[in-house]
């Protein structure tokens, strides 16, 4: 066994092994990027190294950095984590040329399963089921669309050297086909290097069910039952769950026997997922082998018992796996939830930012948090906007679907916009709730996920009104001369706090009374009080009523967290007026930092509301900039290639009068 394992990776993934290796009395080393030189992953491991820039391309994926840093402390081992080096075979040749373990599966199989195209042929000569399609080496555009014509529309085009949902497009008719296969090589040349593609079959409401498979150097492979991955935004997973809602063991038996059969296919060895589409019928259809650990490996730590990263750890180490078939089972339900900072309103626009505040649920036997960041640490626009994975488990569907609406209303970020509200609405909604599955969910569910903003209720006007009191009077301290309740020798004269709710402007009056105040709010009276600790988290009285809250303040913003929802406030001053900036009439702007990958649209053209007029590629996607109405295009302010910063004007666009 090793005694010394060096993490290249960050984030969760990093700060997710070193638990590990901690528990098996492991030494850990960490490499970091200079962005992520407080990074948590820094601050838990036994050492780091700095290997390079911002860039993951100058830092994490660079293979002589890191094996430099292997060297130089003594680490025996790397575990490659997911993503950035987990499935390059040219890197775990170099670590073994090096003397070093890689903690993953032999080169031959990374290369085997790393191409699409190459892995559709393989695994059809092992017998499993293949989705119809073209996996070929011909790339040229006009036979591809003719190849899509002969699959028949719908049709899925697939960086063939990528997954994770990137460099994937989904084309419905034959005259978006050219414009989305563009899209895709590019977003695929920028994640894999490669932009190969192949083309299939969509298969109508499919679902997306892996298998976790094991292997080992003694000629053991197995099987740790199912995931269910449809629920997805952008094909990347959102909400992940184990095992498979209406599963029976006939076809759980058959999937992972074919998973088996794919893995022993490649000589495999140490952990992998096998992936699968499942159509309505039942028929499953290979789809790609991830040869590494995945995102939502927790679900199946969940219902075996067993942790797959030491699982990984003795396999490499030259152990034979620790469990065989007929030793795993199945016990209860887990799901897990992915919190990102993104705005799942906006198209699920990432967001960056301090996370000024950030709570979680306690941890325990039910409930587990995988975070790589904690209150203080930043989300950058560098690498990817993952937050946190909450992950539940009970001994059935329902109880977990109870226990994870529980846990994602303890959940309380401030300072990144989260999808945190949208994951609530989501695990309740009707389809989900039901197991009515399939890849198209969100669609499908998108009046009840995407409501109109509902108006602050007055609890949570009131909870804002008294943390700013709190605050106050902690200041004051105990002179009564200092405190600002308005006292006069003769009267309490009533001092008024504004709140402004998007447009919408809520008058707090307030006459100090005993130890509390009398508030009133849009013509409703009571008498409260509240107590604030130092982390903003609230106990209030409120005519009687007791409440628990939590208020983060960010500036003038007030974020509310009452009765699992999350409120946002801003102190507003009726004396001030704001002389900001707004930018120049008719600039459309940047909503994050990026790089112009496409300028799609002629200058001088008269253009339809929704017209592409360029691409931004930020944090991993593209994002593509569109017409907000019917107009003439007049300038493009950055040429293909520019860097540009949030809130950069990108075009001169006039509307239509």
């Amino acid at each position: 066994m090793f005694d010394t394992i060096l993490i290249a990776n960050r984030g969760e993934i990093a700060c997710r092994v070193i638990r590990t290796a901690r528990r098996m009395g492991l030494r850990t080393v960490a490499v970091y990027s200079e962005a992520d030189a407080g990074a948590r992953h820094v601050r838990l491991a036994d050492e780091a190294v700095l290997i390079g820039p911002a860039a993951a391309r100058e830092s994490y994926l660079v293979a002589e950095n890191i094996l430099a840093a292997a060297r130089a402390t003594g680490a025996q081992a790397i575990h490659p984590g997911y993503g950035f080096l987990s499935e390059n075979a040219d890197f775990a040749e170099a670590c073994a040329e090096a003397g070093i373990t890689f903690i993953g599966p032999p080169p031959a199989a990374i290369r085997a399963m790393g191409s699409k195209s190459a892995a559709k042929s393989l695994m059809e000569t092992a017998g499993v089921p293949l989705t119809p399609g073209y996996h070929g080496a011909e790339q040229e555009p006009d036979f591809l669309a003719t190849e899509a014509a002969r699959i028949g529309y719908p049709v899925l085009i697939k960086a063939a050297a990528g997954g994770g949902g990137k460099g994937m497009r989904l084309v419905e008719r034959a005259e978006d086909f050219a414009s989305a296969l563009a899209s895709c090589r590019r977003e695929a040349a920028a994640s894999f290097g490669s932009d190969l593609v192949l083309v299939e079959r969509y298969v109508t409401r499919p679902r997306h069910i892996e298998i976790q498979v094991f292997g080992d150097a003694h000629g053991n492979c197995v099987h740790l039952f199912e995931r269910d991955c449809s629920v997805q935004r952008r094909h990347q997973k959102v909400l992940e769950e184990a095992p498979a809602p209406g599963m029976d063991e006939a076809r759980r038996r058959a999937m992972g026997e074919a998973a088996v059969a794919a893995a022993r296919a490649v000589g495999y060895v140490g952990a992998g997922t096998v992936e699968f589409i499942v159509g309505n019928d039942g028929r499953f259809f290979f789809m790609e082998m991830n040869t590494r650990l995945q995102v939502e490996h927790p679900v199946t730590e969940m219902i075996t018992g067993q942790d797959l990263v030491e699982w990984q750890i003795r396999v490499a180490a030259g152990e034979p796996l620790p469990l065989m078939q007929d030793q795993l089972s199945i016990d209860g339900h887990a799901i897990e939830a992915r919190i990102y900072a993104e705005d799942a309103g906006r198209g699920f626009l990432p967001s960056i930012g301090r996370l000024v505040h950030f709570e979680a649920p306690a941890e325990g036997a039910h409930v587990r948090l995988d975070s790589g960041v904690e209150q203080g640490d930043d989300i950058t626009p560098h690498y990817d906007p993952m937050v946190a994975k909450l992950i539940v488990w009970d001994r059935d569907r329902d109880a977990a679907l109870a226990r994870m609406g529980t846990a994602l209303k303890a959940v309380r970020i401030a300072g990144v916009t989260t999808n945190v509200a949208f994951l609530g609405r989501l695990i309740a909604c009707p389809s989900f709730a039901g197991a009515d599955l399939d890849t198209g969910l969100i669609e499908r569910e998108h009046t009840a996920l995407f409501p109109p903003q509902a108006p602050t209720p007055r609890d949570a006007v009131l909870a804002a009104a008294l943390a700013d009191l709190c605050r106050e009077q902690a200041a004051a301290g105990a002179d009564p001369w200092t405190r600002p309740d308005n006292w006069r020798a003769t009267m309490s004269v009533p001092r008024r706090l504004h709140y402004l709710d998007g447009e919408t402007l809520h008058l707090v009056a307030i006459v100090a009374e005993g130890p509390g105040w009398r508030l009133t709010v849009d013509g409703v009276t009571c008498l409260a009080s509240a107590s604030l600790d130092a982390a903003g988290g609230m106990m209030l009285d409120l005519g009687g009523r007791r409440l628990r809250a939590s208020v983060a303040l960010l500036g003038e913003t007030r974020h509310v967290f009452l009765n699992g929802d999350h409120h946002i406030l801003r102190h507003h001053d009726p004396l001030h007026q704001d002389f900001e900036d707004e930018g120049e009439a008719g600039g459309l702007v940047a909503p994050m930092p990026g790089k112009i990958v496409a300028l799609l649209a002629e200058v001088g053209a008269k253009l339809d509301k929704g017209t592409p007029l360029l691409v931004l590629e930020a944090m991993k996607m593209e994002h593509t900039i569109t017409a907000p109405a019917a107009g003439t295009l007049r300038e493009y302010r950055f040429a293909v290639g520019d860097q540009v910063a949030e809130g950069a004007a990108l075009v001169q666009f006039e509307a239509e009068a």
